[in-house]
């Protein structure tokens, strides 16, 4: 991994094999379908590459186009961005080879137009996005998987997707125009973009600058609590996400992490501790609103009536969890909310593809939580459905416990310890309640005929799959130490802001390999006129 271009493949990577597959994948589509899966694996790859780079604490800055910083486009890789690219990969691959598996007909990639393009260029927008560092190109990259989401919302058509892209599409397009007037309030009080830069401008701003940047910085974290799904903003998501294909949910259960991710970058590096008068600009909001979207989430999971809208409700507990604890500002919370939140993505992940095969068993009755007739497969998909709702409610011992539990020690030491205790717990038991009543209904039941005559077999792939997804949850329990450690470090290093300002402003200009300037027509320029 010492090729020093390396940071920019998990961006060129799919934006090419996504230009590629446009290209073929309606003459050919099941070369179309080999190239996205070869392209996925490679993202992989390259992503585990990165994240051993980061591992040893340095940050590592490219200058696209080769001008420095602040004046061109910089990409930086720490050890947040690099953990957030492998998660990225290990859903995907999974997601991608779920979506390609079953009956010719059935098949989720061949139910309408630009399936596999459409993926690659939402990999090509979270990648971006957790590896700009510059305020307009996260805008940039936000808008690409945005854009991307739209198209595979509404994959495979139908009135549920539609009215649920309707308002998708609405609330998101509204959230973009807001960012663009954040950014560019930054712009005008800051002259400059780029994260690194604003760190140290924005801390030197005089009281009426410093004002206009913290109205800036406020609006940005509406956007931002927007893409998240905090509360009030997260209404959309259970019907949105209930709506997609079941590939496309999963791998939008990453897309929600985006929005997490952005605040704990901007919020630690621009609007941190060492913000001047901008300082601290998130941490009296993200407790309480994180505290709030928790006791609603759950709530909403007692009162869901099918699967996807009950793992819809997971999703918002879970950024509201990592919300939270990012809002408690200490090294030891970011640190547990770094370690619960590759668990609880992945399992999102798990759960979104477990609801898409117990439908399929059940025919007309879906993934309603009620009894039903059930296929053969009833047995398999109820074990992974226990193994999976135990991972998600952070019961022992899988990882999620030992996230959890780092969350609750970490907060004994702040001002909202009593709070937070109580809300956690508290909206654990909702969820345990909500899990068991719908395993229960789902799988417990007695049913007369036993199987509907339409029930759809697992493939072999999607059982691979979801195996994949199940031994990456395995692997976090079994090596819970080194992702703990990791993960306490990615911490540590996002609290620290000046490795990664001297990191990116101090990234120089590659020599040009051939002095073109100095030639002109093939022939050594002349000095002077």
């Amino acid at each position: 991994m010492s090729w020093p271009h390396w940071i920019v493949v998990p961006v060129a990577l799919p934006l090419v094999a996504g230009a590629a597959l446009l290209l073929v994948e309606r003459a050919r589509p099941a070369l179309a379908a080999r190239l996205s899966l070869a392209a996925t694996g490679a993202q992989l790859l390259v992503a585990i590459g990165l994240a051993a780079q980061a591992a040893d604490g340095t940050v590592r800055a490219y200058l696209l186009g080769n001008w420095s910083a602040p004046f061109g486009i910089a990409l930086a890789l720490d050890r947040l961005s690099a953990l957030m690219l492998v998660l990225t990969g290990v859903i995907a691959l999974a997601a991608l080879a779920y979506a390609v598996a079953g009956e010719a007909r059935a098949r989720v990639d061949r139910l309408g137009p630009h399936f596999h393009a459409l993926f690659q260029f939402q990999l090509m927008g979270l990648a971006g996005a957790f590896l700009t560092a510059d305020l307009f190109n996260l805008f940039v990259f936000f808008e690409v998987l945005l854009i991307a989401s739209y198209g595979l919302l509404l994959h495979g058509a139908g009135a549920a997707r539609l009215r649920a892209a309707i308002h998708y599409v609405s609330f998101n397009l509204t959230g973009s125009a807001l960012f663009l007037i954040a950014v560019a309030s930054l712009y005008g009080v800051a002259g400059t973009l780029n994260m690194a830069d604003l760190a140290q401008r924005v801390a030197q701003l005089p009281p009426p600058a410093a004002s206009l940047a913290r109205s800036a910085g406020l609006l940005l974290l509406v956007v931002f609590c927007v893409k998240a799904a905090l509360l009030p903003l997260y209404f959309w998501l259970p019907s949105t996400y209930g709506a997609a294909a079941a590939p496309v949910a999963a791998l939008f259960a990453i897309m929600t992490k985006v929005g997490v991710y952005a605040v704990a970058r901007v919020y630690t590096l621009v609007f941190g501790v060492d913000g001047g008068l901008a300082a601290d600009l998130a941490q009296p909001w993200l407790p309480v609103l994180g505290m709030g979207t928790i006791a609603l989430a759950a709530v909403g999971a007692l009162a869901a009536r099918d699967m996807r809208g009950l793992i819809g409700y997971l999703v918002i507990a879970s950024a509201g969890t990592l919300l939270m604890a990012l809002g408690l500002g200490s090294r030891d919370t970011v640190a547990a909310a770094l370690f619960y939140l590759v668990n609880s993505t992945l399992v999102v992940a798990v759960l979104y593809l477990l609801a898409d095969r117990i439908g399929a068993q059940r025919g007309e009755h879906g993934d309603l939580l009620a009894p039903g007739p059930f296929g053969p497969e009833r047995n398999l998909l109820g074990a992974a459905y226990f193994l999976a709702a135990v991972a998600v409610c952070g019961l022992p011992p899988l990882a999620g416990f030992l996230g959890k539990s780092l969350l609750l020690a970490a907060a004994r030491d702040t001002a909202y310890a009593a709070w937070v205790w109580a809300v956690v717990l508290a909206s654990g038991l909702a969820i345990i309640i909500s899990l068991v009543r719908a395993g229960s209904r789902v799988f417990w039941k007695p049913y007369l005929p036993p199987a509907p005559p339409t029930a759809s077999a697992t493939s072999s792939v999607q059982a691979m799959a979801l195996g994949w997804l199940f031994a990456a949850l395995l692997l976090n329990t079994v090596g819970a130490s080194a992702l703990a450690r990791f993960t306490g470090a990615a911490a540590q290093q996002l609290l620290e802001r000046r490795p990664y300002i001297d990191a990116v402003l101090g990234a120089t200009p590659v020599p040009a390999a051939m002095p073109i300037r100095s030639i002109v027509g093939g022939k050594p320029a002349k000095d002077g006129p």
